[in-house]
């Protein structure tokens, strides 16, 4: 019985998930002009979810002791110079996470 029930669960997840994905293919196909909000909202959420990412992952920095807050400092640095230089974000965020745990492991 428990296995029917973590099998079914796992399929509504994945019908549900498969649903959202195709729905605004579905909705806003070639023939229908995507309506401005969407348009907005696709140019602003991607900055304002970084913005809130950033918000998140510095929100428990420890300003008691160097090793508390300069790690992670300089690690923002690293990720903020890195991306106005080659506008890579991936490569910005992985460098700035290798970055933090090189300077967390081994200096401070």
């Amino acid at each position: 019985m428990h296995d029917i029930y973590t099998w079914s669960m796992i399929a509504v997840i994945a019908l549900v998930t498969a649903a959202l994905r195709f729905l605004p293919f579905l909705i806003f196909n070639g023939t229908r002009q995507t309506p401005k909000i969407i348009q907005k909202l696709g140019r602003i959420l991607p900055y304002a979810i970084m913005g809130m990412l950033v918000i998140y992952c510095l929100k428990g920095i420890s300003f008691s002791a160097l090793s508390g807050f300069l790690p992670t400092l300089i690690a923002c640095a690293v990720v903020a110079v890195l991306y106005v230089w080659k506008r890579n974000t991936l490569a910005s965020i992985i460098c700035g996470t290798v970055c933090h745990m090189v300077l967390v492991q081994l200096v401070f």
